[in-house]
């Protein structure tokens, strides 16, 4: 691939930020005739990324501010974030952990298993696990079937997640075995990370299959980026051809104020206006839920068009998607009685 000269001095900066990795399977979905091309937008380096914004910071969701031991997040009242490896398959230039993943960036994962275990136990409140890092489904089956177990073992956990990105990156990985080991951790969730409809291959289409023939539900977390996905029609393509690979569309992320990353940052506007364009005009099970992430650790926060017009004493004005109006009464009347063959208020 013939690189531009942004994108070659952007492979200069990977020694020292975010390492520069790329699975065969996702480089043979790039263009290397475009530049332009959404698939090399998301893991080719530019040297926009040595650029930061006033704004933008190393630690946006603020993980760091809440590890009561190294390698889990205790943000939220009943589930943890477990960081179990600091590598991926590939690497996106938008990672929100680009300080901790790739054996490159300015920190490193230090995760303390053993205590992070004694933590589980004692929390009782926590009873959702989401095992992220880097990428879980990298390591080996056993290794990972020795985490799942130890946490499963936890009579308050209810269930466990997995944040992957493998299953685009490398399908290969998910094997007939895999899915026989994570099927015995039932409850268990995957969220996969995919933004652009190209993405959905038929290995990668057969790789989900294989996670939801497991008994495995899948949901689909997508980053809002310029250049990549910001157009309605894209959005949509993708949100529905999710769908047919078994994927419910869980997030729409605003992407996170991430260093060196305002090259691929719309505005919150826009993902507003596209969200906007989207619900109504395609099944409500294609529309995920678009979300950004409060900077500096205020957890999700839910982003909606305004829908609601105006609010009197007595009800709300409400706009559907085609821009009708509507009113809903606040408090319904109580309804009259009939009694007797009269009517009783």
């Amino acid at each position: 691939m013939t690189l531009t000269p942004e994108e070659r001095a952007g492979t200069l900066l990977t020694g020292s930020k975010l390492a520069l990795g790329i699975t065969p399977h996702f480089f043979n979905l790039i263009d290397i005739n475009d530049p332009h091309c959404p698939i090399r937008r998301q893991v080719v380096p530019r040297l926009e990324e040595s650029s930061y914004a006033p704004d933008e910071m190393a630690d946006p969701c603020g993980e760091d501010g809440n590890m009561p031991v190294p390698g889990l997040v205790h943000r939220y009242p009943d589930r943890v974030l477990f960081l179990v490896t600091d590598r991926c398959a590939s690497y996106c230039r938008y990672c929100t952990r680009s300080r901790v993943v790739s054996g490159v960036g300015e920190q490193e994962l230090e995760t303390d298993f053993e205590e992070a275990f004694r933590y589980l136990e004692q929390h009782e409140e926590i009873r959702d696990v989401l095992f992220s890092g880097g990428d879980p489904l990298l390591l080996s089956d056993t290794k990972l079937e020795q985490i799942l177990s130890r946490v499963r073992a936890i009579p308050h956990i209810q269930f466990v997640r997995i944040g992957s990105r493998v299953p685009i990156f490398l399908p290969q990985r998910i094997t007939p075995e895999l899915c026989a080991m994570l099927k015995k951790y039932h409850p268990l969730w995957i969220s996969v990370h995919t933004n652009h409809p190209k993405e959905l291959t038929t290995e990668v289409r057969d790789a989900l299959g294989r996670l939801a023939d497991a008994g495995i539900p899948l949901g689909n977390q997508a980053v809002l980026l310029k250049g990549v996905n910001n157009d309605a029609k894209v959005l949509t393509e993708l949100f529905q051809k999710l769908l047919m690979c078994r994927v419910r569309p869980y997030y729409l992320y605003q992407c996170d104020l991430i260093r060196g990353s305002a090259h691929l940052r719309t505005s919150i506007q826009e993902g507003l206006d596209l969200m906007n364009q989207i619900r109504g005009y395609t099944t409500g099970y294609a529309v995920p839920q678009y979300v950004v992430d409060g900077p500096g650790g205020g957890g999700k926060i839910p982003l909606n068009p305004n829908y609601i017009v105006a609010k009197t004493e007595d009800r709300f004005v409400l706009r559907n998607y085609k821009g009708d109006i509507y009113e809903y009464p606040e408090q319904s009347p109580e309804p009259a009685i009939l009694q007797h063959g009269r009517w009783k208020d």
